[in-house]
């Protein structure tokens, strides 16, 4: 994708992308979840050019003590500068029913608990959805499915994904030009699952270099050895990002059904 070449022409056909999803399905809108992040913010700034503000609801879902100040702060700041409607849902209340209602509740387990708070977030989004017939737009960009860094029905649980033909470092680039606040550009991504939790720290490697092999690994189609040699880096790198790839591979598909 010639994405620094052409950015009005990339932003067309997102803004066409996300139009066309909402008058084809006969909807009256989006809404999306804002964390204060990156995606979440570009997918709202393309929104508002595609079907314009007063059809936007952008829904912040803290969790007391886990989500960062700031982070609140950011995606409020968003709301303002685009002057979308949004509402603030503290979900720690609705967590702690499910904690207490679940007999093998165990506070410890990060990536259990993590895809509950994920998989609430998504239906709140969708209960409002229902109520205003709206779609819920994704805000995963192409390097979070490729390598399944997403909870499936949870934030991968959408109607559209405008971003989803996006490398995350193409999303940093696309925000840059949109000229979105400088702070989000620069924070370290999250996807705010538990407290201090990044996504690069959580991946073991950095966007900048994953989307390096995504790039020639699936645009490219080059072999593990070449790329190792392009990049210098280790092979075992090149193996253990197509291992995610194909690990995850039944987040990108629809579930399994038995010919009969």
């Amino acid at each position: 994708m010639g994405l620094e070449s052409d950015f009005d022409g990339t932003i067309k056909k997102a803004v066409g992308f996300i139009s066309s999803g909402v008058e084809n399905a006969k909807k009256d809108g989006v809404v999306i979840g804002l964390s204060g992040g990156i995606d979440s913010t570009v997918t709202a700034f393309l929104s508002v050019k595609a079907i314009g503000k007063e059809n936007i609801l952008g829904i912040l879902l803290p969790e007391r003590g886990v989500t960062n100040p700031e982070d609140i702060c950011d995606a409020m700041q968003v709301t303002g500068i685009l002057g979308i409607k949004h509402k603030v849902i503290e979900i720690s209340e609705i967590l702690d029913a499910f904690s207490s209602a679940i007999p093998d509740y165990e506070p410890a387990l990060r990536v259990c608990n993590g895809n509950l708070k994920a998989r609430v977030r998504m239906c709140t989004l969708y209960y409002y959805a229902n109520l205003l017939n709206r779609l819920v737009i994704g805000t995963g960009n192409k390097t979070e499915i490729l390598l399944g860094y997403a909870t499936k029905y949870g934030d991968g649980g959408v109607d559209m994904l405008p971003l989803g033909g996006f490398y995350k470092t193409q999303v940093m680039a696309l925000a840059r030009y949109l000229k979105i606040p400088r702070q989000i550009i620069e924070k370290p991504p999250s996807a705010s699952l538990w407290k201090e939790q990044t996504d690069e720290k959580e991946l073991g490697i950095s966007y900048e270099l994953v989307d390096s092999i995504l790039m020639k690994l699936i645009d490219e189609k080059k072999e593990p050895a070449d790329i190792k040699r392009e990049l210098d880096i280790s092979e075992d790198v090149v193996e253990r990002i197509i291992g995610r790839i194909e690990e995850n591979k039944h987040k990108r598909e629809m579930p399994p059904i038995p010919e009969m």
